[in-house]
């Protein structure tokens, strides 16, 4: 056995005794997939997070917290006789080989987005799917979904044919946010939202991504601001704070 195929086989075995009824942790035998799912999605935000500050010891950690909630969920679905994580490899290693029909199969030339979308919409339809949007999870984050939405609306033609229809759409939401009512307000706020998704979207930009890169940026402009002011910056006028936050910039443009 390989020390891959060793540590897997561990690390099924720890859960299944975390789980065991008589010998069992209380905590591990009191969860359901309802209750983890939220360590799940964390614990999928600490991995980006180790790779975005380039950590590996850091990273291998998270990745193995990431694989314990696989294994958590799967030994679950096993006491109640849905799969074992036998079957949940076996099945995401059927779907890499099924998409990948020009490394797995007869078919050739490389593997471009539009192709890669197309034999995932066809996985759609074989599980009944109706719709463009089938499949978008509803627990993504707000930004992301909105992005995925977008996407798949526009592979339909449901979409701008430049960037001059999200503009005039932002730009349109935001006089309406302006104008809304207490009651209206959070709606008007999504739509701007949505819009402002849209737009960069048009310019080929990762919503996501973008978003996460401003605030990195804010992060680290505000910790600079309080270094600069010495443990005084909350007692500091607006204006005083605004040339703080300049001065920041122009250290950051002349470091580059």
């Amino acid at each position: 056995m390989s020390d891959t195929s060793a540590q897997l086989t561990r690390l099924l075995a720890v859960m299944a005794r975390l789980r065991d009824p008589e010998r069992g942790c209380e905590w591990d035998l009191a969860q359901d997939f309802a209750s983890i799912a939220p360590y799940t999605i964390e614990e999928a935000y600490e991995v980006a997070d180790a790779i975005e500050r380039a950590d590996m010891d850091d990273l291998r950690g998270e990745l193995g917290d990431l694989l314990l909630q696989v294994v958590f969920h799967a030994r679950m679905a096993e006491e109640a006789g849905h799969f074992a994580f036998a079957d949940v490899a076996r099945s995401i290693a059927d779907k890499m080989e099924a998409r990948h029909p020009h490394i797995f199969g007869d078919e050739s030339g490389p593997m471009g987005e539009t192709r890669w979308e197309n034999l995932k919409q066809v996985e759609r339809e074989a599980a009944g799917a109706n719709s463009a949007l089938d499949g978008v999870a509803k627990a993504l984050p707000g930004l992301l979904r909105a992005q995925k939405l977008q996407k798949r609306a526009a592979r339909v033609g449901f979409d701008w044919p430049d960037a001059e229809g999200p503009k005039d759409k932002v730009i349109e939401e935001i006089e309406e946010l302006e104008t809304a009512s207490s009651e209206t307000r959070q709606e008007e706020a999504g739509d701007l939202l949505f819009a402002a998704v849209n737009l960069v979207r048009a310019y080929g930009i990762d919503a996501e991504e973008a978003l996460r890169a401003a605030n990195a940026k804010f992060e680290r402009r505000f910790r600079a601001m309080e270094t600069l002011a010495k443990g005084t910056f909350q007692d500091l006028t607006l204006d005083q704070q605004e040339e703080l936050w300049q001065a920041v910039k122009r250290d950051e443009k002349n470091a580059s």
